[in-house]
């Protein structure tokens, strides 16, 4: 038995795959491929949705950053009021192709300006006035109302972070780095707490080892596979979202994967920082999308960004931006219908300096889950948020 573990482990890292949990049913056949999936992408600390999508036509916009403003000769024109960040040229053939959406000022009632508190509520569908749900935002979904059953894990985070994911049921894993995968055995991060009920999982997914060790070895075989994706583009983000793409590649029916890049907490130094940020950000989306199209898989994927919060609609002393509520985020993928969704905050009705949100976000969650994957239009807690703006955004045939 520990010889085949130690046979897996080099398979599974050969071809760039270090999963932490492993499952009996990890990978499925290649009739999955034909199935939808959500990449999530977190862009921790706080995107600045201002100088992303930029409103270089507004004056309210200059008059509120005199030295962060971007004019219009410094952004990739959309239309003749909004703009995107120079850094994201790389998705600007997404664009052109219909294949990215942005959907402006999404936020929630009341909204909390800590980072741990917000970004809590992102991943559980709350909002300011009311208890946070005991769970992730999609789990109940895709565990009990998905049109399809899913025998491989229902969701894989990139990332140790779980809360997203968290659920008393359900099979949802993370998967960790080469490095840290070499430095430690096999591990399941539940999204609960660690119990007996874990180990005793443990114990029996190491006895699935003897039969499932010949399939895996030839799906992961280093010849045929590791070659297949060359390295991404973007740093980190890139590894996570190639790792993604060979799991993808693998056959691995799974619905979720979340991928994370930090660092957008710019109070100060805004204007290096978030460039280089947005650079990493647009390679990597741009080479999993062009490793999807290669795959015949870009079709069945989609991709959405999510951020605890936005940034205030002024800048402050130190050449940066602190905390505020309503930020735009992109959805991309060859299932949808691109373009520009929702209405743009108002920058001349600030509330307490604050941009006011225009669209809640979790009409965004509701119609990913109905119209991307095909979860019970009727069974949706998040049902009384759909939002008719969005209607057209992805395509559920």
């Amino acid at each position: 038995m520990l010889n085949r573990r130690r046979f897996l482990q080099s398979a599974l890292l050969s071809a760039g795959i270090p999963l932490v949990g492993l499952n009996k049913q990890l990978f499925a056949g290649e009739s999955s491929f034909n199935k939808r999936r959500l990449v999530l992408v977190e862009l921790s600390g706080a995107n600045d949705g201002l100088n992303t999508l930029v409103p270089f036509g507004n004056d309210h916009y200059h008059t509120l950053r005199p030295n962060l403003g971007l004019a219009k000769e410094q952004v990739i024109t959309l239309n003749d009021q909004l703009g995107l960040h120079t850094s994201l040229s790389p998705l600007m053939p997404l664009w052109e192709r219909g294949e990215l959406a942005w959907v402006q000022g999404l936020g929630y009632p009341k909204a909390n300006r800590s980072h741990f508190k917000s970004i809590a509520l992102w991943e559980t569908a709350g909002d300011g006035q009311h208890a946070r749900n005991p769970h992730g935002w999609m789990t109940h979904a895709i565990e009990h109302q998905l049109a399809r059953s899913v025998s491989d894990p229902h969701g894989i985070s990139l990332n140790d972070d779980m809360s997203v994911f968290a659920s008393d049921t359900g099979r949802w894993l993370s998967a960790k780095s080469t490095k840290d995968f070499l430095q430690k055995p096999p591990q399941i991060h539940a999204s609960g707490s660690h119990t007996n009920a874990t180990l005793d999982l443990l114990q029996q997914q190491l006895k699935t080892l003897d039969s499932t060790m010949a399939a895996l070895a030839v799906k992961l075989d280093p010849e045929r596979f590791a070659t297949q994706i060359p390295r991404f583009k973007g740093g980190d983000v890139g590894e996570q979202l190639r790792q993604v793409a060979l799991m993808i590649r693998a056959g691995l029916d799974t619905p979720v994967y979340r991928v994370q890049l930090a660092g957008f907490d710019t109070h100060q130094n805004q204007q290096v920082r978030h460039k280089r940020l947005l650079d990493k950000l647009s390679l990597s989306l741009s080479s999993f999308a062009n490793a999807l199209r290669e795959l015949g898989e870009w079709d069945n994927t989609l991709v959405m960004t999510y951020s605890e919060f936005g940034r205030r609609a002024s800048e402050n002393r130190s050449q940066g931006t602190d905390h505020v509520t309503a930020a735009p985020h992109m959805v991309l993928g060859g299932a949808v219908a691109g373009g520009l969704y929702g209405k743009h905050p108002d920058l001349a009705q600030l509330e307490a300096g604050d941009p006011m949100f225009t669209m809640d976000y979790r009409a965004l969650y509701h119609h990913l889950l109905v119209a991307g994957l095909g979860a019970d239009r009727q069974g949706s807690e998040l049902g009384k948020f759909a939002d008719n703006r969005l209607s057209a955004l992805v395509r559920n045939s």
